[in-house]
């Protein structure tokens, strides 16, 4: 028989936020943590705007690069 891993859901919800952004914005593992640290640190909806603007105005280039330079400006 193969036995399933069991996935953790995250404990908190900026936990969810950083995973979410770690997919969408395809963030490299050596950044990861720096993610983490910076949805436990600042609010949900600034970095819900932040992650919006990498969206809209980030059409060519690295995402992630330019989300942790959106959001070191607020």
């Amino acid at each position: 028989m193969k036995t399933k891993k069991t996935v953790k859901p995250p404990s908190y919800p900026w936990q969810d936020l950083a995973l979410r952004i770690i997919k969408e914005l395809a963030i490299p593992g050596f950044k990861r943590s720096a993610v983490f640290k910076v949805c436990k640190e600042k609010p949900a909806p600034t970095i819900e705007l932040a992650l919006n603007d990498t969206k809209e105005l980030c059409r060519s280039g690295i995402k992630w690069k330019y989300f942790f330079k959106i959001i070191d400006q607020k």
